[in-house]
């Protein structure tokens, strides 16, 4: 999608009309950035059928870039950029998730106006780092979170028995959704039970695993009342969902498979009561037929 068309969309207030504009003024009036948050055109979490599409993109912030055989598919910033304003530019996309730099890119942009807006705020467990489990809040706070008015957080939260860099990580993980409650922000847990294999992490998406996960992610904190919850579509959805009375959003995953195997498991999980949306990113973003528009719309008819 071309810098003109895009600033010509409807109800669209780009501070910046292109990418070599973003970065002068970066350089020359970062603070315009704050002002820019201040006057976006914000939106409710929750509105119209209640569901929610949502794409996500804070995955190079931990170091991932690759997607599928491609070890550095996401290298390229203005790709990642162009694909992910091109997907917000279909109304049926309610928003994204992001790390600042990514999301404040596309503020400048004015992709980022009357949508719903998840921060990301750990990004410290490096993907193939020996400490990779203990992984520190090193992107947004609930802070930063509430100040821009965005709608609410995301927090990998991944559970390895026999790694000791799980304890700080759920510490963590408890005490942001704490102070996002108290804000009245989303805390969107994403949780994994996961283990090291042949030295890389390995998420367990049997049921049984899932299950256990998503009881120890939304027993964090002094409250749940702002808890959501981000979970893999895995094998006896049914069963899974019924471990949980959260709202719960279903991540895409690794896009390896048959696309039409991965929207008919998408479209069967979408059915359960729990179940409020999608929160997916390369699997969009990156399509195996590189057409991102054609992806995005085949989400969206799933939901609406």
């Amino acid at each position: 999608m071309s810098d003109t068309l895009l600033a010509e969309l409807p109800g669209r207030k780009p501070v910046c009309s292109n990418y070599a504009e973003v970065t002068a003024l970066r350089a020359a009036e970062p603070s315009a950035i704050t002002r820019a948050w201040a006057a976006r055109g914000r939106r409710p979490t929750i509105r119209d059928d209640g569901r929610l599409m949502i794409v996500a993109a804070d995955h190079p912030a931990r170091g991932a870039l690759a997607v599928r055989g491609n070890h550095d598919a996401m290298a390229s910033r203005l790709e990642l950029l162009d694909r992910l304003r091109e997907a917000l530019a279909n109304p049926g996309v309610d928003g994204v998730l992001a790390t600042n730099d990514v999301l404040e890119d596309l503020l400048l942009l004015g992709a980022l106006e009357d949508k719903v807006v998840f921060s990301s705020m750990n990004r410290g467990g490096i993907a193939g780092a020996s400490f990779e489990f203990d992984d520190r809040m090193t992107g947004a706070t609930a802070e930063s979170t509430a100040r821009q008015g965005l709608n609410g957080a995301k927090m990998l939260c991944r559970i390895a028995l026999e790694d000791a860099g799980t304890l700080p990580t759920l510490q963590a993980c408890a005490q942001a959704i704490d102070d996002l409650a108290a804000r009245e922000l989303i805390a969107m847990v994403e949780p994994f039970l996961s283990r090291w294999v042949g030295g890389k992490v390995r998420n367990d998406l049997s049921p049984d695993a899932v299950i256990k996960s998503i009881h120890i992610g939304q027993g964090l904190g002094s409250t749940s009342a702002y808890t959501w919850m981000k979970l893999p579509v895995v094998h006896e959805m049914e069963r899974v969902m019924n471990a949980t009375t959260l709202p719960t959003l279903l991540l895409g995953g690794d896009p390896d498979g048959d696309p039409d195997d991965t929207y008919s498991s998408w479209a069967n999980a979408l059915a359960l009561p729990s179940v409020r949306g999608l929160i997916v990113g390369r699997t969009l973003l990156y399509p195996h037929d590189d057409n991102v528009a054609g992806a995005v719309a085949t989400a969206v008819s799933l939901l609406r």
